[in-house]
This record gives C-alpha cells, sequence and structure tokens, in this order.
C-alpha cells in the first residue's frame, strides 16, 4: 500500500526587489528564479513554515493527486 502525500503549488507572484536578504534566500531555497514562476512541493512541516514567512511574495494552491 502507497501512502500518498499531497502536494502544494507555489507561484511567485511579487518581485524581490526590495526585500529583506532572508526573503530572497528563503524565495531561492524553494527554487524560484524569476518572478511569475511556478514549482510544487511535498506539503511538509518545513516547507509550510518558508510558505509562511514569504506569504506576501507567493500564491499556494493544494494539487490534487491520483
Amino acid at each position: 500500500m502507497s501512502e500518498s502525500t499531497s502536494k502544494l503549488s507555489v507561484k511567485q507572484v511579487r518581485s524581490l526587489s526590495g526585500r529583506p536578504e532572508k526573503h530572497r534566500r528563503t524565495m531561492r531555497a524553494l527554487g524560484f528564479t524569476k518572478n511569475q514562476q511556478t514549482r510544487v512541493h511535498n506539503d511538509t512541516p518545513t516547507i509550510r513554515g518558508m510558505l509562511e514567512q514569504v506569504s506576501h511574495l507567493v500564491e499556494v494552491h493544494t494539487v490534487e493527486e491520483q
């Protein structure tokens, strides 16, 4: 029996221009290099914490897995 983990689709919607270095490093760790990019991550407490820190810069949606 395989355990399904939920996924999060994360899109960068605001520029990093003028943002603190800590936010820039968090966005880089999430895999963002350009504005308007979308990345898919596993829904883990670590990723949730990172997204909470930069919530004003991203949109988050749950991805349905089959």
